[in-house]
């Protein structure tokens, strides 16, 4: 009797499971119908049988280059992420196994910064972007990227490097490994789960970023975000368009996710269970 209403449950759970996935992705399950429908089918209302036509993305294509954004988008978020893991990983060993007595406040300041709206502080960085010749560059974006991401970076490996004893870096000190050595060669190596996942989590919000891409940004430097919002325009919003170059825009970190799903799990419960 036990065994059955276990496996009822089971069933049970793993139906709702399906169902909560199924809500969360409906979304872009629409989108991706919507692209395939003609502008006319897409503004006549919900339906979700399309008509498969391509026209949509011939037209996205045809009116704007796709490999360009989609270049700028991949420079982007590839190099705010190594840039912000370049100045993580040593911030994080720090905070990790030589804290202070502020260090803690240090993180939850650093953490409180996600919390201002960004709105709050274009004024000054667009200036500044302007008077220092970094508006739409690629190295302008770059930089305020990994700052913007820069504190979830921190706030993750910090957590992986605590489950890391310490008594293996005091071994490899008494061996003679020097602190770059210690980084390097024995911390980095353990933390790859854990380093691997804000990877690809940095990849994703640095990719996903539209409120200062689309700012700062005008052709040069304009990445995917700044592709979709160009078919928003004065006469009306443009349906099937506008899916079909929002679909262009995520399918590569949907791929992207599908298959290193395994890593970020991995990497997301890294010392999760002891």
């Amino acid at each position: 009797m036990a065994r059955a209403t276990s496996r009822k449950a089971r069933i049970g759970w793993t139906v709702a499971a399906w169902l909560v996935a199924l809500l969360i992705f409906f979304p872009i399950l629409y989108t991706i119908i919507t692209s395939l429908k003609t502008e006319q089918e897409a503004i006549a209302g919900f339906d979700l049988i399309p008509s498969f036509t391509l026209e949509s993305f011939q037209t996205v294509q045809s009116q704007n280059n796709y490999f360009r954004p989609f270049t700028n988008s991949v420079i982007l978020a590839v190099g705010s992420t190594l840039l912000a893991l370049i100045v993580a990983i040593p911030a994080a060993w720090a905070m990790a196994f030589s804290p202070t007595k502020r260090t803690k406040d240090i993180l939850m300041w650093m953490l409180s910064t996600k919390m201002m709206p960004a709105v709050a502080v274009l004024v000054p960085i667009y200036l500044i972007f302007l008077r220092t010749g970094l508006m739409d560059t690629r190295i302008g974006l770059t930089v305020l990227l990994m700052l913007i991401n820069l504190p979830i970076v921190i706030w993750m490996l910090y957590t992986y490097f605590r489950e890391i004893p310490g008594e293996i870096l005091e071994a490899a000190r008494m061996d003679g490994a020097t602190l770059r050595d210690e980084i390097l060669y024995v911390l980095t190596p353990m933390a790859i789960p854990g380093i691997a996942s804000t990877l690809l989590l940095n990849i994703i919000l640095a990719w996903n970023e539209a409120f200062w891409t689309i700012q700062l940004t005008t052709t040069n430097a304009a990445p995917l975000s700044a592709f979709i919002a160009s078919f928003s325009s004065p006469q009306g919003l443009f349906w099937a368009k506008l899916s079909a170059a929002s679909v262009m825009a995520i399918a590569p970190i949907l791929v992207l996710g599908w298959f290193s799903q395994k890593q970020l799990v991995r990497g997301l419960t890294f010392g999760a269970v002891k």
